[in-house]
């Protein structure tokens, strides 16, 4: 089972469609100009997708804050920092820090950064590991290399 779809209220559907293309890197999938909603695919062979409503929709007039994660590799989240800063875009850690290095939380264990669209949501790239869990850890990419590094 994986998750198909999920939607997101946002106050301008174009600029969150540049927002989710050019800096996340979805792919567009269609515009329905009569209801002022975007879909976008979410990885690859029409796999998951997002809906973007806009405020005059069901689910755009709505607004809350929401939260989105992206898996990706361990290799794009580790430069994923750098690309989202020359793009503009503010990355922080688990905590709220402001970084372009991933943190880990180690009950999964996984490394994450998180950024901000234009509507506040908070979007989270998300690498799963393979070390073995530790529920008592959350921290940077760095110590947890080193703390992982050290017990073998």
């Amino acid at each position: 089972m994986h998750l198909y779809e999920t939607h997101l209220p946002v106050a301008n559907t174009a600029a969150s469609q540049a927002f989710y293309t050019e800096i996340v890197g979805l792919g567009f999938a269609h515009r329905d100009s009569t209801r002022d909603i975007v879909f976008l695919w979410a990885g690859d062979e029409r796999r998951s997708m997002i809906g973007l409503w806009g405020p005059s929709t069901i689910y755009g007039g709505d607004f809350r804050k929401s939260h989105l994660a992206f898996s990706v590799s361990l290799e794009e989240l580790l430069n994923a920092g750098e690309k989202l800063r020359r793009k503009g875009v503010i990355c922080q850690d688990f905590n709220g820090n402001q970084t372009d290095e991933p943190s880990v939380i180690g009950w999964m264990p996984s490394a994450q950064l998180y950024f901000h669209d234009p509507d506040g949501h908070s979007v989270e790239f998300i690498a799963l590991l393979d070390e073995p869990p530790d529920a008592s850890f959350v921290g940077s990419l760095s110590e947890w290399q080193k703390r992982t590094d050290s017990s073998r």
